[in-house]
This record gives structure tokens, C-alpha cells and sequence, in this order.
């Protein structure tokens, strides 16, 4: 190794250091996928345990309530668990309305499957979704677009692995929904929950690790405010300057 490579490495490994965090952030880390997997995981056992729609509907419910309670207590983002309350509360109220318990998982479902119509369409247009969600978590908003096409690639690239394997999950949930029975469909769900789910997210890292460095436009502002504040600070100084020499010349 020379010396002139070690730089190099070391941007590499800041660059994936941050990608990581910000991934972490975007998607809520393990916590969130525990939130994501508990309240669905919940229901199918006790509708396996007794049919009873009701009291699985209320457990489901029930411990997504919990989650949000112990985020508030521990003072800490909600987001996640806000997220899942209102999923589990859509569902609840749509397997009541119908009667069929599978109807518990309907609106999750299509909700993937909007969400997969959405990484792809917004990617066919040239605004990729990732890169709609991850772009202020990195501070760069939508500089991307425009400035960094190497970055832009990436999140192009990212959105399309998340919008595939999205459908590739619906291709498997959708015939389910119509041939098999409740238990059956919610068993599968949540073992579909989390292994997708970290495939696109180790994906969407190896893209962004490799792409160029996001532009902090945040900081661009903070230095250009900055340099706004001396540049006026100059100004003044240069005024009070040619005041104090006018009025020694007058003296």
C-alpha cells in the first residue's frame, strides 16, 4: 500500500460508515424490524390457537399501541412504531368490516404493492424513491438529480432492486390470499417480512457504498451564509474605516 492509497481507503470506509448510519436510520435498524414483525407475528398465533378473529385483532393492535407507548417513554423516534400502528389498525379494521381474517393482511399488501409500483415508475421518470428518502438523511435533498450522476445511478439501481423484489414478494402473497387459508397466509407473511426487506437494504448499501460521496448541501449553505456574514462584516469594516479617515482629514 502507498501512501497515496491509504487516503483513498479511508474515504471509502467513511463513505460506507455513513451509508450504514444512514440506512440504519431510514429504516429503523433492528428495533424497527422487531416493530415491523411483532404485531402480525401476534395475530397469527392466536388465530392459529383459537380462529378467533377478535382477540387476535385486539392482541395485534394491543402490543402496536405498546411499542409506541415504550418509544414515547424512552423518548425516542416513533416513526416506526407509528408506522405499524396505523398498518395493524387498517388491517383490524378491514378483517372487522369484512368478517374474513385474512383481510387482516389485505391492506398491508397492497400497500407493498403500490410501494413496488412506486420504486419503479419514480425510477422510469428519473426520480428514483430512494433517493427521495434517503436524500436529506445523507443532507444532500435532491442534489443528486442534478449534480452528482454517479449518486444518482445508484439510487436508479437501488430503487429498482426494492421495487423487484417487492413484486417478487407479491407474486408469492397474492395467490396465497385466494388459496389459502388464514393461517397459512400468515405464516408466510411473516416469514417473507424480514428477509426481502434486508436483501433490498444490503442492496441498496452496496450501491451507495460504491457511488460517489453525497453533496452536504447544508453545509454549502452554512458556508455560504458564513462567508455572506464576513463579506458584510468587511464591508462594515471598510465603511467605519473610511468614516474614521474622513473625519481625520476634516480634523
Amino acid at each position: 500500500m502507498t501512501s497515496l492509497d491509504k487516503p483513498t481507503e479511508d474515504a471509502q470506509q467513511d463513505a460506507r460508515a455513513v451509508t450504514e448510519a444512514a440506512l440504519f436510520e431510514a429504516f429503523g435498524g433492528v428495533r424497527g424490524m422487531v416493530e415491523t414483525v411483532v404485531p402480525g407475528l401476534l395475530f397469527v398465533t392466536i388465530f392459529t390457537i383459537n380462529k378467533d378473529l377478535h382477540w387476535s385483532a385486539i392482541a395485534a393492535l394491543g402490543v402496536s399501541l405498546l411499542l409506541v407507548v415504550v418509544r414515547l417513554v424512552m423518548r425516542d423516534t416513533v416513526k416506526h412504531a407509528f408506522s405499524g400502528v396505523f398498518g395493524v389498525a387498517f388491517g383490524v379494521v378491514f378483517a372487522m368490516m369484512t368478517g374474513n381474517a385474512k383481510d387482516f393482511y389485505l391492506p398491508g399488501m397492497l400497500y407493498t404493492l403500490g410501494l413496488a409500483v412506486a420504486y419503479i415508475v419514480t425510477t422510469l421518470a428519473g426520480v428514483p424513491l430512494i433517493g427521495l428518502i434517503l436524500g436529506p438523511v445523507f443532507k444532500e435533498n435532491l442534489s443528486w438529480r442534478t449534480r452528482n450522476p454517479g449518486r444518482k445511478k445508484a439510487y436508479a439501481k437501488a430503487s429498482w432492486a426494492w421495487g423487484l423484489i417487492l413484486l417478487a414478494k407479491c407474486a408469492v402473497l397474492f395467490p396465497l390470499y385466494w388459496w389459502a387459508n388464514t393461517a397459512q397466509l400468515g405464516w408466510v407473511l411473516v416469514a417473507l417480512k424480514i428477509p426481502p426487506f434486508l436483501l433490498a437494504v444490503w442492496l441498496t448499501w452496496v450501491f451507495l457504498a460504491k457511488a460517489p460521496a453525497p453533496i452536504d448541501v447544508f453545509a454549502e449553505m452554512e458556508a455560504e451564509e458564513q462567508a455572506e456574514k464576513e463579506r458584510k462584516a468587511a464591508l462594515a469594516q471598510e465603511d467605519s474605516e473610511a468614516t474614521a479617515g474622513r473625519h481625520r482629514r476634516d480634523a
